[in-house]
């Protein structure tokens, strides 16, 4: 019975062991550039989890890569056409996952260049309460998000995602901040 035990014991450590760690990051496109660019806060909180986080132990980690599409609040992402048919606005979805996917390329082809796991997958909607949900389905060990930096005057007409996402997000939030010299000149830009 107790050699029964013993190897329960080293079978369930062992298959703790081989789970990698989970790190979900947060993605958006450039302000600045636009779509397929990601954004400085972006690529900077990627890159510090790369060499912070992951570092050489490329198997114990997976990064999981969401990017949320925010649509305007009239639904028509500021395009100034006239929709004459069902295929005008089934053009215009395309158009937003092509570009969705672009966006992800970028941090699923890093990965894949240094060998580092990982997945990648858009949603639509508001950022704040989409991360906060897809924390909770997906249960990753880490979330890891950029932040602007913006001041007290500037978050209260702007808000910040990862403010919310520290307050509410279901399992420990790194948030990283651009450093100074990426910071535009309008710190709302990124």
């Amino acid at each position: 019975m107790a050699g029964t035990r013993e190897s329960e014991i080293k079978s369930a450590s062992a298959s703790t062991e081989e789970a990698p760690t989970r790190v979900m990051m947060a993605v958006n496109e450039s302000t600045i550039k636009g779509y397929p660019h990601a954004s400085i806060s972006s690529k900077g909180a990627f890159e510090w989890t790369l060499n912070k986080i992951i570092r050489s132990n490329i198997s114990g980690f997976k990064l999981l890569f969401l990017h949320v599409q925010v649509p305007d609040e009239d639904g028509f992402d500021d395009v100034d056409s006239i929709y004459a048919s069902p295929e005008d606005f089934r053009r215009v979805k395309r158009r937003d996952k092509i570009r969705g996917h672009d966006l992800l390329e970028y941090f699923v082809k890093r990965c894949h260049e240094i060998g580092v796991a990982c997945e990648a997958w858009i949603k639509r909607g508001d950022p704040k309460e989409l991360i906060c949900h897809e924390v909770k389905r997906v249960q990753p060990d880490l979330l890891v998000v950029g932040s602007r930096g913006l001041g007290p005057f500037q978050r209260v007409f702007v808000g910040t995602v990862s403010e919310f996402c520290a307050k509410h997000a279901e399992c420990p939030v790194v948030t990283i901040k651009r450093s100074a010299e990426e910071t535009p000149q309008d710190p709302v830009d990124d």
